[in-house]
């Protein structure tokens, strides 16, 4: 049988990487090219029986950290070494160049230790490497063993930092891969919070908060990385008792990500928050967002009409702008004049007109909806309505001819309603203006790799309660390192959709309970959040423990006793 040329050509550039690499000598590399062996692993495999030497994946090896705080960090970094443990009088160290023996030279200079090289692929390393000893640990292991950085004192109105060049390159240095990292872990926030004795990096990963290890030495850099922030956000970086905001925009491998920055003095230090706002994320169509089929038709209805107010509500970081700006997306067409308010832009969509608020030059929310509509708009988009006087400006503004989307803080789809009327919008204008409310979450997604099967005695009757089919299989989460032990891989959204028809139109201008208008709804068939996630575990996609984080004790009650009604019903059907 013949072999595969591209399979040929693609191990011989391998063998090739690793002879220039050092990882491989000339003359196994033709052994090799003999055998046929593919991919890293399975050649460092064959090095390690050749030469009588370990091979670890690294999954189970617990590096002793006392043990690792013996190497210099610049020297593990560079040369890719990583010390593993204690054995026989020997320190053995992980490695994946064999022949790169100069890094090995440098490690038994330094410590006098015996060391035995055992073999291990590039990316097990790496991975270990930037777990175990954090994020820029080479760039503050540079400025830690030259000590030039001097902070005379941190609670003056100036902070003094007697540095050189190369210490200013470094901070540069540990700030760009903070940020980097960040954005390759798809993170939405970065935390920098300065405690006692450590300055702990956190960063928000599919909506979780998550620890990144830091070198341990990195208190005493604390202002220096502040003051690089502030500098990179156009901050004062002697002003150090008030709270400060900011942005910084960086491009990373042709993605360009706008970072909002706020800096609050705490009682330790200064505190920053930096969110991540990926400008070029590339818009799914309305289809694509995961909404159910009744959800999706009565979006699409609204889409279509002349006037009136869509509001989109929930938490702080449920995707609330990203299902506005999917809609603002599917109607944006040549015939149609859109303009949007926001703070921030967080998407940069071709042909609408979009305006930035600000507030220190004096523009709100309710300046620039004044403005915009002497220009003729058929499609507005407000961020979010805040207060009341945005909220009356958005009511005229339907009333007048235009098709009005924003956002609200509202638990649910029928709490937006009793919400208008407590910021002062009149029942009547409530009643006539708004079209319909969708609410919505986020629950984070079961990582492909490690889900399994959930079997126990909670499942089962979860399922039975659900009304899910006794043979439908649903997850549970449990970790790997693909989704670096969380068990979950991304997020998607549940929703609550809610028509304003003529029943709930009278029950606004009666000012009726928010328990009212949700038994209206749900008369009308209304699907709340928690049924809608239901739906999402049943489909295997994430858990019921997710689905319950995410929702309240009314809905999921409301949810069950809707299902259990369901299940009863199509029992009574079949008999």
């Amino acid at each position: 049988m013949a072999a595969n040329p591209v399979q040929d050509s693609s191990t011989r550039q391998l063998l090739e990487r690793m002879v220039a690499s050092r990882q491989l000598s000339p003359l196994d590399a033709g052994v090799l090219a003999k055998l046929k062996l593919s991919g890293e692993e399975a050649i460092l495999r064959w090095l390690a029986n050749e030469y009588g030497l370990g091979f670890t994946t690294l999954e189970d090896v617990e590096p002793d950290r006392q043990l690792l705080s013996l190497f210099p960090a610049r020297i593990l970094l560079k040369e890719e070494l990583l010390p593993l443990q204690r054995v026989n009088g020997h320190v053995e160290v992980a490695t994946s160049r064999l022949f790169a023996t100069q890094g090995f030279d440098a490690l038994k200079t330094l410590t006098g230790l015996n060391l035995k090289p055992v073999l291990a692929s590039t990316e097990a390393i790496q991975r270990e490497i930037k777990k175990r000893l954090g994020v820029g640990a080479d760039t503050i292991g540079t400025l830690d063993e030259e000590k030039t950085i001097q902070v005379v004192d941190e609670n003056a109105e100036d902070t003094n930092l007697d540095s050189g060049e190369e210490d200013e390159a470094s901070i540069i240095r540990f700030v760009n891969q903070v940020l980097k990292d960040a954005i390759e872990l798809r993170a939405s926030d970065i935390h920098l919070e300065p405690f006692e004795d450590e300055f702990k990096i956190r960063y928000r990963i599919d909506g979780e908060l998550q620890d990144t290890a830091v070198p341990p030495q990195l208190k005493q850099f604390q202002p220096a990385i502040v003051s690089r922030i502030k500098i990179l956000s156009h901050l004062n970086i002697a002003e150090k008792r008030l709270p400060q905001d900011g942005r910084i925009k960086v491009r990373i491998d042709q993605a360009e990500v706008d970072i909002r920055v706020s800096i609050i003095p705490m009682l330790h230090g200064e505190a920053v928050v930096m969110r991540l706002l990926r400008q070029n994320s590339t818009l799914r169509g309305l289809g694509e967002i995961g909404m159910n089929t009744r959800e999706l038709e009565h979006f699409q209805h609204v889409l279509g009409l002349p006037h009136g107010i869509i509001l989109v509500t929930g938490p702080t970081g449920s995707g609330k702008t990203s299902t506005l700006y999917t809609a603002l997306n599917e109607i944006n067409d040549s015939v149609r004049k859109i303009i949007t308010v926001e703070d921030p832009v967080e998407y940069q969509l071709k042909g609408v007109n979009q305006i930035q608020v600000n507030e220190k030059s004096g523009l709100t929310f309710a300046r620039g909806l004044r403005s915009i509509l002497r220009h003729d708009p058929d499609v507005i988009l407000i961020g979010e309505i805040r207060d009341a006087e945005t909220a009356q400006i958005a009511v005229q503004a339907s009333l007048t001819g235009h098709l009005v989307f924003s956002t609200l803080h509202t638990n649910d789809a029928p709490g937006a309603l009793t919400r208008l009327v407590d910021m002062g919008v009149e029942p009547y204008l409530v009643a006539s203006s708004l079209e319909a409310v969708l609410a919505q979450r986020l629950v984070r997604v079961l990582c492909p790799h490690c889900k399994q099967p959930d079997d126990s005695a909670r499942a089962q009757s979860f399922k039975t309660k659900l009304g899910i089919a006794a043979d439908r299989t649903i997850y549970k989460s449990v970790g790997c390192r693909e989704c670096r032990n969380t068990g979950f891989f991304g997020r998607h959204a549940i929703f609550e959709w809610m028509d304003t028809d003529e029943e709930i139109r009278q029950l606004i201008l009666k000012s009726a309970s928010t328990d009212q208008i949700r038994k209206a709804a749900r008369d009308a068939g209304m699907r709340t959040l928690a049924e809608d996630g239901w739906r999402l575990v049943a489909a295997g996609v994430t858990t019921v423990e997710e689905v319950l984080s995410v929702t309240t004790a009314k809905e999921v009650e409301s949810a069950t006793k809707n299902q259990a009604g369901a299940s009863a019903a199509s029992i009574a059907v079949a008999r």
